[in-house]
């Protein structure tokens, strides 16, 4: 989820302030990591994403319907922003230096960055929903892949 929201920014990156990042993240970038982070997310972003990622869910398991708050509860308990933060931090400090860290926070901080984290939570589940729904108008190809290969196996075996 993280990973995905850096994409956009990184097309604003140039080669001049592109760094290679220390294997150990630095104290100023924890700190830019932390500062871009509560740029782009609140509690309430990560509650949507949350939400958004369980109605998927709950589309393809109607029966887990009557389960739907104590999902979204124990979702919000182990997912929620304040929970993942720390280790978020420490993946952003890991995969990019300080001055990167500060130029795409910047653009989060620009109306069209501003946009885009608004936006992306929802953009992020109609995604999934699209893969969920593409994933399932070819299962038929995928099952006879996993059947002409079973059968191929059994008949390796019974030679």
């Amino acid at each position: 989820m993280a990973g995905s929201l850096a994409t956009p920014a990184m097309a604003q990156t140039t080669a001049a302030t592109t760094t290679s990042t220390p294997a150990r993240p630095t104290a100023g970038q924890r700190q830019a990591a932390e500062a871009l982070l509560n740029t782009i997310y609140t509690e309430a972003s990560f509650n949507q994403l949350i939400d958004s990622g369980l109605q998927v869910q709950l589309k393809q398991h109607p029966e887990l319907q009557r389960f739907e708050g104590d999902m979204r509860d124990f979702m919000r308990k182990y997912l929620s922003f304040n929970s993942l933060k720390p280790d978020l931090v420490a993946a952003y400090a890991r995969e990019f230096s300080e001055a990167e860290l500060v130029e795409i926070t910047r653009f989060y901080q620009s109306p069209a960055g501003q946009k885009m984290a608004t936006k992306l939570p929802t953009m992020m589940a109609m995604g999934m929903e699209l893969g969920q729904r593409r994933m399932q108008e070819h299962l038929p190809e995928l099952q006879k892949i996993f059947s002409d290969k079973v059968s191929s196996h059994e008949d390796h075996l019974n030679k």
